[in-house]
């Protein structure tokens, strides 16, 4: 018979609604199921995403706790476990999926052939997530052990994990190619720092803050260009890549602008911007349009592996978890530099 804890956890139970952080039980794991005791969770704009959501614009059901960028220590095992241990310190793959598709038993859950019917999207969106002092994580294959601090781990989950996806469909990017990183927040930054370590390419920065320019070129970036400055982009570089970190209208109609026939706009941002195709249309010919979601477990292998090989490090706010709230405010008013991270008391 399995027990139960109470953890303190931010949770979501009204749409469009404060989070509060409030006492919730979770309970022990079986089966395949871990117990994590949690260590540090990133704040994401996905997170501000489903705190702005209408109700029913979301499969997800209310409530749940919050938090998809998770660190922390094995606290407890199910009966069937055998690859991780007590005590061991992992990081916590999100984008949990059905579990038995052909896309999840490749580890590709992040495009689960039944996403559309789980009523989730992974830890923190749609299924408890890891802004608590522990998360039951449903089976063992979405831990990947290291050895980082938490609060350098708990963002390379997704800040780090959806760049390197996004970046891994680009194909070959050689000494002559150039890329843009519109938007140098949590993921941008990270973009930046992979795009050098990964391709030999000149990587532009594009963002509306001074200071976040900065960030990029500290990243590596060769060059930062303020958002208002961009028509000088429209009139000069072509881009083998574009990565839109934001995804408004204007970031859309800038990255198909800027665009070298053949070359390819990545969308991550959601923005809730449009661009239409058409044949003529805004992207040149043959130019590619893609939507990267999250990534795949090997990947989020790779993106660790990085960072303690010190090719990644994460420009990190670090708050106690009971500074969610203003956080969520802080980073929807553009006052983030980097990735704020919580750490449970």
């Amino acid at each position: 018979m399995t027990g139960t804890r109470k953890t303190q956890a931010v949770r979501l139970s009204t749409w469009r609604g404060l989070p509060e952080l409030t006492e919730a039980e979770v309970r022990d794991p079986a089966g395949d199921e871990v117990l994590v005791e949690v260590e540090a969770v990133g704040v994401c704009h996905s997170d501000l995403h489903v705190l702005d959501a209408l109700p029913g614009a979301l499969p997800y059901r209310l409530p749940f706790t919050l938090g998809h960028e998770i660190a922390g220590r094995v606290a407890a095992i199910g009966a069937h476990v055998q690859d991780v241990t007590i005590g061991e310190r992992v990081v916590v793959y999100g984008p949990w999926g059905c579990g038995q598709c052909r896309r999840c038993l490749a580890g590709q859950d992040n495009y689960c052939d039944h996403r559309a019917g789980l009523g989730w999207s992974g830890a923190g969106l749609g299924r408890d997530g890891g802004m608590a002092g522990h998360v039951l994580v449903p089976h063992s294959q979405y831990l990947v052990p290291t050895g980082l601090d938490a609060t350098q781990a708990a963002p390379l989950t997704d800040a780090g994990l959806t760049p390197y996806h996004a970046i891994a469909g680009l194909g070959d990017l050689g000494e002559d190619s150039a890329v843009a990183v519109v938007g140098v927040g949590g993921l941008g930054h990270l973009a930046v720092q992979l795009l050098r370590a990964l391709t030999p390419s000149r990587v532009v920065a594009v963002d509306t803050r001074e200071d976040a320019l900065d960030l990029a070129r500290a990243c590596g970036a060769h060059e930062g260009v303020l958002a208002g400055q961009a028509t000088a982009l429209r009139e000069g570089t072509r881009f083998d890549a574009v990565l839109d970190f934001v995804g408004t209208d204007t970031t859309l109609a800038l990255g198909a602008a800027t665009l070298r026939a053949g070359g390819t706009l990545a969308v991550l941002g959601s923005g809730g911007g449009h661009l239409t195709i058409g044949k003529p249309g805004p992207l040149p010919q043959g130019a590619r349009l893609t939507l990267p979601f999250w990534g795949t477990r090997p990947d989020l292998h790779a993106v660790v592996a990085l960072a303690e090989a010190g090719k990644l490090s994460v420009t990190t706010d670090v708050r106690p978890l009971s500074d969610a709230v203003q956080a969520f405010d802080d980073l929807r008013s553009g006052r983030v530099l980097g990735r704020v991270v919580l750490v449970p008391q």
